[in-house]
């Protein structure tokens, strides 16, 4: 199995609420950086008390993701897409609706020769998804 593992900068409860709404999704698991328990090795501010240490959401029968919040500054990835195949169409237009507000769209949600939709979008927060509805 394989998990796309994504790394925010200080986003991820926020992009995850969205991917939960877009796929209709739920959320299996989720530790803040509050939840670590005190240490003088690792402080953690009260700034940073409620970002992600580790999620995982479901978002499809066999497909999720994991992610968090990084103090990394980190540029986005062209070279990685999330696949998503819905199993309705319009189960497709809703998710694709909700990821294009605030994004780009690389190539329109469209009937295409292979499929009866097909489109890539990058969200706000720079994850680029790619739809493909059989």
């Amino acid at each position: 199995m394989i998990k796309p593992y994504l790394m925010f900068n200080r986003e991820c409860n926020e992009a995850f609420k969205l991917y939960l709404e877009a796929f209709n999704g739920e959320i299996v698991a989720m530790q803040k950086y509050g939840d670590i328990p005190s240490s003088p090795e690792f402080p953690i501010s009260e700034s940073d008390k409620d970002l992600v240490l580790h999620s995982e959401i479901k978002l499809t029968e066999s497909g999720s993701l994991l992610g968090s919040d990084s103090n990394r500054v980190s540029s986005d990835s062209e070279k990685v897409v999330i696949c998503v195949e819905p199993d309705s169409e319009e189960s497709a237009i809703k998710a694709w609706n909700i990821l294009k507000d605030g994004g780009t769209i690389y190539m329109d949600l469209q009937p295409t020769f292979f499929a009866k939709l097909h489109g890539s979008v990058k969200d706000k927060f720079g994850v680029t998804w790619m739809f493909t509805v059989s």
